[in-house]
This record gives structure tokens, C-alpha cells and sequence, in this order.
């Protein structure tokens, strides 16, 4: 055992930033890492035990007992509950005689949870030994649980053909469909791979480059909007040894899959944009951050940076231009929403727990192992390809006054075509809908659990002075309906994702509680905000829905999200948003399990709670009336 891990430390040269690839790299091996692989690797990486045990313990994918012959994890997001997931969930169970959490005892199957794995658009989807099976039912997983206990390979159980696209490249050769609706700038075959960095950055110098970005108004694509060229400009003015871009691919948000099309589609798009802001930046070193749940893309993502290495795109001296030297190496993570955070991402590559860091100091100044660090998302990096290739008047010509290009959205839930639409800054809602074949909405969820459940209704009746303290764009401050508003940073701002409920749907007992779940569980837990408040925001709302609940404990919710704010990290401060979005725009749902609108909880019971303690110590109650 201890020959084959320390071959393993090997490999990646005895670096202690390198652990990430070494647990995952003993897992392939043994399945999990023991109490004495833990104690070589301290011993070799020159690191405490315990500096190994938290990073294992951190990630949903590590473990320090053994696992199964098949792994199978069923993804618990609110579109998989949705189209089935419970009755999916119940025939695992049934056919492999073990409750979700546990290992059988013959070591045969293993049944996990996990978040979103970006499969929104085909669910209830599962990742059984890294390979993903999607649109599952009872029949299916009795057919894929009998073929487990004959033993057989785990791909010679694939249900459905290769799905399109590079999904049937033969490096992943997978079941999953793209689901392209609607193209766009990004969305478009029509372009010759590396055009930028070998015909046209010899041209160019570095200040060029960020000026035709910046002067593109290009803003990042992941959520946070801030403005590329700006981040770019800040990141080559940081003296450094070496300077970093990241691509950040760690695509958690549950309703978010359109890095997964642009990853399989347009590998060849975001890895230039990664070169571009090499060339702009002056950085050398190249990471990709892959979420664990794309593992399936490994082989064929390595492909494509190959071919670009042997293309003059990648390497030493690129395009022709002297001293341009920038490679690329795909980092796999191994399941934390939290590594979605740059500073957390960060952490996650040097071989930590994904854990937040404080900040200032940023990225930009001193990130990836101490050195100057720029992180993108994959469609910003994408972006700028298109833009260097026609220009920042060209690209500023779509969408609005203050939101440029377009915006990739990922459209799941009950509509008739899931799947990615490539549209406008400035499309409304309601475009989106009649795109994508929604009937009978109810609500809508823009920008996954971290962002805002709108609907229907009109707000003049709200007060928005006191509601409007968690969440302020301009839009929210009008009457129109929420249909009719516009994607863009001055009204709905979103990463990305819009679920899309009907009016059959509990937006409190089945919605908000599976997003308050997702946050709950996610948490690293650094925070005593974020850690504590989730949870008890969660249970004060199960109070209300008993029918127990009174209009304190609505304006309790909302006093709570105020002070949920003081996380440090986005997920912690956006932790809250399911249940304080719901108030804002669906408080009649609140409102009617409230006990007759009072103040104060009628609905105490003394008489029982008398009788249950008497009747555990075994004394009779005596009530006496006054």
C-alpha cells in the first residue's frame, strides 16, 4: 500500500498543491483513502494528518471508508424532484435493499445524495462510477441495478445511444443531449479555432487587448458582473514572479448547465479566451477548475488542449510571438458549491478545503499559490474571442444601454424545450417563456437559489421600502409585472439559470424548502451566519407552514436575511434569498398559513405538553381550572 501511494505522490513531483489529484488519484486506485494513506501522504507532503483529513472530509466525492463496487449518486435538485426523483429514489432503494446513505454489506452498491450535476434539462440524472445516466425511471433502475448484480461493466449498461455533438466524440461517449435551442455569437460553429491568437495578437500589444475589452463593456458571465477588461488591467498591473488566468468551471448553481454545452461544443472558444487573457495580462500559467460531476469530459477536453498545443496556441512562443509562453492544465474538483467562489476555487486548487478567503487581499493581487490570479467564467472567456475577432463597437451593438452581448441561459422545469437559449441582453421574461413553450407559470427562478423567485403579481400593494432592503435593482422598484422585465444588470441580472414552475406546483413546501436544503447542506460552515441561520430560517419556516406560525415570524425572516448579509462569501450572503424572495413577491402564500393574521401564537398547547412529560416519568396530569 505504501509503494503504491508514494508512486502516486510521484506523479505530481511530491507537490503539496497537487493533493486534490492525489486523493482522487487513490480513490481510482482503492475506492477511498485510509487512516494509513493519510498517514504516508502527511508524511511525504510534509503536511499534519489532519491538514489531509480536512480536505477529504470537505468534498462530497472523498472518502475515508470504504465505498462500493457501484457508487451511485442521485442528484436531489428541485428539477429532478420535479420529473420523478422520489419514486426514482424509493426503486434504488427497493432493488438494492439499502437506504440512501449506506453501503450495502456485500460492498456492492453504495447509494448518495448530491446536489445539481448540471443535468437540469434530463433529470433525474445519477453518476454511478463517473459515468452519467440521465432521464431515469423505476423501470430503468431496475433493469440498471440487475445488470449490477450480474456483475456486469458498468458502460454495458447505458440505456440510451451516445447523445449529440461531441457527446459522442469517443473520449466521452456519453448520454447526454446539449439541448441548443437557440444560438447566438457564442452558439456558432462558424468560426476557425485559434484565428486570434495565431493571426491576429502579433498585432496587438498587451494595453491593445485590454482596451478592446474594456471598450467592449464586457462584464462577467458567472453572476458577479464585474467588468473583464477592468479585472484584466488590475491583474497585469501586480508585480509577480508568474501570473495565473483560472477558468472557473466549477458550475454548481442548481438550474446551470450552459458551461457544460460551451465545455463539449466550444472547448476550443474558451480555452483561446484563456490565451487572449494571457497574452493581455502577461500570465503563464493556465487552469481550468472542473467541476467533478463533468469528469466525463476529462479525456476530451485534454484532447482538445493537445491539438491546440500542437496548433502554436498553447506552449512556448505562441502565435509566433516571442516569449508568449502559457499552458493549460484542467484541475478536477471533487463536489463543493462553495469552489464556484473565486477565493474558495482557489483554495481547492492548492489542495485545501474550499473555504472563502477574507479579503482584500483579492485575486488579482494574491491568488493561486501567492501569485497575481485572474478568474473567469467559461462564457466570459468565450466572449472574448468573438470580440477580439470583430471588434468592441460590433459587440456593444448587442443588447441594452448598460448590459452588452448576449447571455447564455440555462431554461429548465416545466416548460416543453429545456435547454440552452442564447439571447439578448434585454429580452423579457416573457420572451423567454413563449421560447421555450411555458404554460400556466406560476413563478420563475432567475439566477438559481441564489438569485430571486418572481411571478406574476404586481407589487404597488408591498411595502417595498422595508422588503427592499435585501435586494435593490431599479426594476424591482416599479409595478410592472414581472414577466415583462428584461435580463440585464440594471433589472434582472442573472448567472445564467431560470427554472420555471407552474401553478401546480407548492412554491414553499416543495421550492423553497429544497433550495433552503441545497444551502444548508453546501455550507462550509465558516461563518456562524451562514453555518446557523439557514437552518433556522428553514425551521421557522416549517412553523409557518404547520399553521402555527404568526406575522412575527414572517417579519423574523426578514429581520434574519439582513443579518445573513455579513457572510463573507457570496453563498453565505445569498443564503437566505429563497425564502426572503418568496416573501417579497409571494407573501400571500405566507400569509395564508399565518393563524387568523394575528400577532402572537394562539396555538400553544399546555395541556398536552403536560400530559406528554407526565406520561414519560410516568405520573398522571391533574389540570385544574381557574
Amino acid at each position: 500500500m505504501k509503494e503504491k501511494v508514494v508512486e502516486i505522490i510521484s506523479k505530481y513531483n511530491g507537490d503539496r498543491s497537487r493533493l486534490m489529484d492525489i486523493l482522487l488519484d487513490i480513490h481510482d486506485w482503492q475506492g477511498y483513502v485510509d487512516d494509513a494513506s493519510v498517514d504516508v501522504l502527511a508524511s511525504e507532503l510534509g503536511i499534519s494528518a489532519a491538514e489531509v483529513n480536512e480536505t477529504i472530509s470537505f468534498y462530497h466525492f472523498f472518502s475515508n471508508k470504504p465505498r462500493a463496487k457501484y457508487n451511485i449518486y442521485l442528484n436531489d435538485s428541485i428539477t429532478a424532484c420535479m420529473r420523478g426523483r422520489a419514486q426514482v429514489e424509493q426503486a434504488f432503494e427497493n432493488e438494492c435493499g439499502i437506504k440512501f446513505g449506506t453501503v450495502s454489506a456485500d460492498g456492492v452498491f453504495g447509494l448518495y445524495d448530491t446536489s445539481c450535476q448540471g443535468m437540469n434539462d434530463q433529470g433525474p440524472a445519477a453518476i454511478i462510477n463517473d459515468l452519467v445516466f440521465t432521464n431515469l425511471t423505476p423501470y430503468r433502475v431496475k433493469a440498471l441495478v440487475d445488470g449490477m448484480k450480474e456483475g456486469k461493466e458498468i458502460k454495458d449498461l447505458v440505456y440510451e445511444a451516445n447523445g449529440d455533438g461531441n457527446n459522442a466524440d469517443p473520449d466521452m461517449q456519453v448520454m447526454v443531449q446539449n439541448h441548443i435551442r437557440k444560438g447566438g455569437m457564442l452558439l456558432d460553429k462558424n468560426f476557425e479555432p485559434y484565428a486570434v491568437v495565431n493571426n491576429m495578437l502579433k498585432d496587438k500589444s498587451p494595453e491593445d487587448v485590454i482596451q478592446i475589452v474594456q471598450d467592449s463593456n464586457l462584464r462577467g458571465r458567472g453572476g458577479a458582473g464585474f467588468p473583464t477588461g477592468l479585472k484584466w488591467r488590475f491583474g497585469r498591473r501586480v508585480e509577480g514572479e508568474h501570473r495565473v488566468i483560472i477558468c472557473n468551471a466549477d458550475e454548481g448553481e442548481p438550474g446551470t448547465f450552459k458551461d457544460r454545452v460551451m465545455l463539449t461544443e466550444f472547448p476550443e472558444l474558451v480555452f483561446e479566451g484563456m490565451a487572449i487573457a494571457a497574452y493581455a495580462t502577461g500570465a503563464d500559467i493556465g487552469l481550468v477548475y472542473l467541476r467533478y460531476e463533468y469528469r466525463y469530459m476529462l479525456d476530451f477536453l485534454n484532447r482538445k488542449l493537445q491539438e491546440m498545443r500542437d496548433a502554436n496556441a498553447l506552449g512556448k512562443d505562441i502565435g509566433g510571438i516571442k516569449d508568449f509562453n502559457f499552458d493549460i492544465r484542467i484541475q478536477l474538483g471533487a463536489g463543493a458549491y462553495v469552489c464556484g467562489e473565486e477565493s474558495a476555487l482557489i483554495e481547492s486548487l492548492e489542495g485545501k478545503r474550499g473555504e472563502p478567503r477574507d479579503k482584500p487581499p483579492f485575486p488579482v493581487e494574491k491568488g493561486y499559490l501567492d501569485y497575481p490570479t485572474i478568474v473567469n467564467n467559461v462564457e466570459t472567456l468565450a466572449a472574448t474571442v468573438k470580440i477580439l475577432q470583430n471588434g468592441s463597437e460590433w459587440f456593444t451593438s448587442f443588447g441594452t444601454k448598460d448590459s452588452h452581448g448576449t447571455k447564455l441561459l440555462s431554461v429548465s422545469g416545466d416548460c416543453r424545450f429545456p435547454g440552452i437559449y442564447e439571447v439578448e441582453w434585454g429580452t423579457s421574461i416573457r420572451e423567454v417563456l413563449q421560447m421555450c413553450g411555458a404554460e400556466n407559470v406560476q413563478a420563475i427562478q432567475v439566477g438559481g437559489p441564489s438569485g430571486v423567485l418572481i411571478g406574476t403579481r404586481d407589487i404597488d400593494h408591498l411595502n417595498k421600502t422595508e422588503l427592499m432592503n435585501w435586494y435593490k435593482p431599479s426594476g424591482m422598484m416599479t409595478a410592472e409585472k414581472f414577466f415583462d422585465r428584461k435580463l440585464s444588470y440594471s433589472d434582472l441580472p442573472t448567472g445564467g439559470s431560470m427554472i420555471i414552475f407552474n401553478k401546480d406546483r407548492n412554491l414553499l413546501e416543495e421550492v423553497v424548502m429544497n433550495f433552503m436544503d441545497f444551502f444548508i447542506e453546501e455550507s462550509c460552515g465558516s461563518c456562524s451566519t451562514c453555518r446557523s441561520l439557514p437552518q433556522i430560517m428553514k425551521e421557522k419556516l416549517e412553523k409557518i407552514l404547520s399553521g402555527a406560525g404568526v406575522r412575527q415570524d414572517i417579519d423574523d425572516l426578514l429581520s434574519w436575511g439582513k443579518v445573513i448579509k455579513v457572510s463573507r462569501c457570496g453563498l453565505g450572503q445569498t443564503a437566505a434569498n429563497p425564502i426572503l424572495s418568496s416573501i417579497l413577491n409571494f407573501r400571500h402564500l405566507y400569509e395564508e398559513h399565518i393563524q387568523a393574521m394575528t400577532d402572537y401564537d394562539n396555538t400553544f398547547d399546555m395541556e398536552g405538553l403536560v400530559k406528554a412529560s407526565c406520561d414519560f416519568v410516568g405520573r398522571k396530569p391533574v389540570f385544574h381550572n381557574s
